[in-house]
C-alpha cells in the first residue's frame, strides 16, 4: 500500500481553498461574533409582522441574511473538521456553529407563525407582488406548511431541540471517523495493511479472494463489535424523527420528510415495489457475473470484483480531470469552460490523508465557488466519484450564479440527477472512446451494471430499510441492534438471496452507511438515478431541445418543487414510467453484456 498522506505533506493545490469563504479561522470568529449578536435583532422583530407589508419585507431579509451568514459558518466549520477529524479545535468550531444555528432558529421560530396569522389573501398578495419576488418561494412554502406549523413559542422549542435531535449524528461521525479502528489486513502483497472504511472498496476489488474475504469480514465485524452502542445512536435518531414528526401532526416519520419536498408517499412506494420487479434481472446478472470469474459461488465480497478482460483505467487526477471535461462536452462548451476551473481555482479537495472524512460530497455557500471533497484513487471508480461531485458542483455553480440566495438552495430529490447525469456521460463517452475494443467494453458495461447495483437496487434496499425501521418504532418496538441486524439480513437475501451466497456478516453492513442519521435520503439517489438516465440519454441523442430543459433545469435552484424542476427538465418522477424505463434499460446492459462475455470467451476458444 502506497504511503499515507497527511495534511501537512500533501502538496497544497490539490486542496481546497477555503479562504474563498473565510480568510482565515479568525476572521470566521469576527463572522461568529457579528452573527449572533445579528440574532437578538430578528428577535426584537416578534409582533411586527402584522403592521404593514414593509416590516414583513424587513423580516424576510433579514431571516435571510442570517440563514446566508449561518450557512457560511456551519459549512466553513464542518470543512476544516472533515479534513482532519481528530483536531480538537476545528471539533469545537462545529459544535459551536451547530449551537449557534440551533439558537438563532429559535429566536426566527416567530416568523412563520406569525405570517401565517396574516390574512391568507394578503399573503398571496405578497407573493404576486414584485417586492417580494426574492421571497415568493418563502411565502409560497409557508402557506403549504400551514397545516403543519405551530405557535410561535412550539416553533421556538422545537427549533431549541434542533441541537438535541441532531446529536445522534455528531456521535456517530466521531465514533466511525475519529475514534473507530478496524485495525490492519492482509494486502495483496502479503503485508499488513491499515484498514479503514474509506479504504475497503480498496481490499474489495482485489483479485485475491482472501484479500477480499478478510478485509470484508474485519470491516463487517468491526462495526459488529460496536453495535449495541451505534443501535442505540440510530435508535435516538429515529426517536428524534418521531417527535417532531408527532409534534407537527404527521401521520409517520415519511410523510413528514417527503411531504418538505412536496412528494407523495406513492412515489417511495412505486420505488421499491418496481425495483422488486427488477431483482430477478440483478440476480441474473450476478449469476453471468459469477460464471466469468470462474467461482464456485458469489459471496457478498464477491459483489465489487469486476470481470478480468486485461483493460483497466488508472489515471491521475490531471489526466481523470480532462477525462471528465471531455465526457462533458456534450452539455455545451460554457458548461466545460466553467467546470476547467475546477482543479486550478481550488474548488477540489483531492487525495486521501490521515483522518480526513471518508467518502466524497459537494457542498457550496451561495457567494463562492462550489466545493468537492474527494479521497480519490487512480481507478475508474475515481473518475467516476470525480464526475458525480462535479454533478452536483456544476448544478451548485448554476444555481447560485442564476437564483437569489433565498431561492438557489435545491433539494436533495433533485441534487442526484446532475451528478449521475454526469456519470452516465462519462460511461457514454468512454464506450464510444473504446468501441470495437471488447475488453474495455466489457469493463465499462460491468461497471455501469454495478452503477445500477449500487445506486438503484441497493439504495432502494437502504430506503425499504429505514422506512421498516421507523415502522418498528412507530409500532413502539425498540430498535436493538439484533432486530436491526435480522432485519437487514432478511433484505439482503430478498435482494440477493437469488444469486449470491448472503454471508451473516452482512446483517452488520447498514451500521456503516451514514445516510441513515439524514433520514429518508438515500430514495433520491434511486429516483435520481432513473431521471438521470432519462436525461442522459436525451441530452446524447443530439435534440438541442432536451439539452436546453437540462441546462434549464440546472439553474432552478430551489425556485420550483422538485417534481416540477424535473418536468422542466423533461421527466416526470410523480409516475412510475422512469424507474420502469431505467430498469428496462439495465435488462438491456445486461443482455449485451451476456453477450460481449459469450463473444470473448468464444474468441479465446478459437485462439
Amino acid at each position: 500500500m502506497e504511503k499515507e498522506l497527511t495534511r501537512a505533506t500533501v502538496d497544497p493545490k490539490y486542496t481546497w481553498d477555503l479562504t474563498r469563504i473565510y480568510a482565515s479561522d479568525e476572521a470566521w470568529e469576527a463572522a461568529f461574533a457579528d452573527t449572533k449578536a445579528k440574532g437578538e435583532e430578528i428577535a426584537a422583530l416578534a409582533g411586527t409582522l402584522a403592521g404593514s407589508k414593509e416590516a414583513v419585507l424587513a423580516a424576510l431579509t433579514m431571516e435571510n441574511e442570517l440563514e446566508q451568514a449561518l450557512s457560511c459558518i456551519y459549512t466553513y466549520a464542518m470543512m476544516k473538521t472533515n479534513e482532519e477529524m481528530t483536531v480538537s479545535r476545528y471539533q469545537a468550531m462545529l459544535g459551536r456553529a451547530g449551537t449557534l444555528v440551533s439558537e438563532i432558529m429559535a429566536k426566527g421560530a416567530f416568523l412563520t407563525p406569525e405570517l401565517l396569522s396574516i390574512d391568507e389573501e394578503t399573503l398571496k398578495s405578497y407573493i404576486a407582488d414584485p417586492d417580494f419576488s426574492d421571497y415568493d418561494v418563502r411565502l409560497t412554502k409557508t402557506l403549504r406548511m400551514k397545516p403543519h406549523t405551530l405557535s410561535a413559542r412550539e416553533e421556538q422549542l422545537l427549533a431549541m431541540a434542533g441541537e438535541v435531535c441532531g446529536a445522534s449524528e455528531n456521535a456517530y461521525d466521531m465514533l466511525t471517523d475519529a475514534d473507530m479502528d478496524l485495525g490492519k489486513t492482509r494486502g495483496e502483497d502479503g503485508k499488513k495493511a491499515k484498514l479503514t472504511d474509506a479504504r475497503l472498496n480498496t481490499f474489495l476489488i482485489s483479485r485475491d479472494r482472501a484479500v477480499r474475504k478478510a478485509a470484508y469480514t474485519n470491516v463487517m465485524n468491526g462495526y459488529g463489535k460496536l453495535g449495541n452502542a451505534i443501535a442505540a445512536l440510530y435508535a435516538g435518531q429515529v426517536k428524534g424523527d418521531i417527535f417532531n414528526a408527532q409534534a407537527r401532526g404527521y401521520k409517520n416519520c415519511r410523510e413528514s420528510y417527503l411531504y418538505r419536498d412536496d412528494v407523495a408517499e406513492s412515489v417511495y412506494d412505486s420505488l421499491i415495489e418496481a425495483v422488486h420487479g427488477g431483482v430477478g434481472t440483478l440476480c441474473e446478472y450476478l449469476r453471468i457475473k459469477k460464471e466469468q470469474l470462474g467461482l464456485p459461488h458469489m459471496h457478498m465480497y464477491d459483489m465489487y470484483l469486476g470481470v478480468d478482460t486485461g483493460f483497466e483505467i488508472s489515471m491521475g487526477i490531471e489526466e481523470a480531470f480532462e477525462a471528465f471535461l471531455e465526457a462533458v462536452k456534450p452539455l455545451g462548451e460554457d458548461y466545460v469552460a466553467d467546470a476547467s476551473r475546477a482543479l486550478p481555482d481550488r474548488w477540489i479537495d483531492v487525495y486521501e490523508t490521515q483522518n480526513k472524512r471518508g467518502g466524497a460530497y459537494s457542498t457550496s455557500v451561495h457567494h463562492t465557488a462550489p466545493y468537492v471533497l474527494l479521497n480519490y484513487k487512480p481507478t475508474y471508480d475515481g473518475l467516476s466519484t470525480l464526475c458525480h461531485e462535479m454533478g452536483h458542483a456544476m448544478h451548485s455553480f448554476y444555481s447560485n450564479k442564476t437564483q437569489v440566495s433565498a431561492k438557489a438552495d435545491y433539494t436533495i430529490f433533485v441534487a442526484e440527477v446532475a451528478s449521475t447525469c454526469n456519470e452516465i456521460l462519462l460511461s457514454e463517452y468512454l464506450l464510444k472512446k473504446y468501441e470495437g475494443n471488447r475488453a474495455a467494453q466489457i469493463m465499462l458495461i460491468g461497471h455501469l451494471l454495478e452503477h445500477f447495483r449500487t445506486t438503484v437496487f441497493r439504495q432502494t434496499m437502504f430506503a425499504e430499510f429505514e422506512h421498516k425501521a421507523h415502522k418498528m418504532a412507530e409500532d413502539g418496538q425498540s430498535l436493538t441492534k439484533d432486530n436491526l441486524s435480522d432485519m437487514y439480513y432478511d433484505l439482503n437475501k430478498l435482494y440477493y438471496g437469488g444469486a449470491v451466497k448472503v454471508d451473516k456478516e452482512v446483517r452488520y453492513e447498514w451500521m456503516r452507511i451514514p445516510h441513515f442519521y439524514s433520514s429518508f435520503y438515500v430514495y433520491k439517489y434511486a429516483t435520481g438515478f432513473c431521471a438521470a438516465v432519462a436525461l442522459a440519454r436525451g441530452i446524447l441523442s443530439g435534440d438541442a431541445d432536451k439539452l436546453a430543459a437540462y441546462r434549464k433545469f440546472l439553474t432552478l435552484g430551489g425556485s420550483m418543487t422538485p417534481i416540477e424542476e424535473l418536468k422542466v427538465a423533461g421527466v416526470d418522477m410523480s409516475t412510475p414510467q422512469p424507474v420502469s424505463e431505467a430498469l428496462d434499460y439495465f435488462a438491456e446492459l445486461v443482455m449485451t453484456y451476456s453477450q460481449l462475455l459469450s463473444e470473448e470467451a468464444a474468441n479465446k476458444a478459437e485462439a
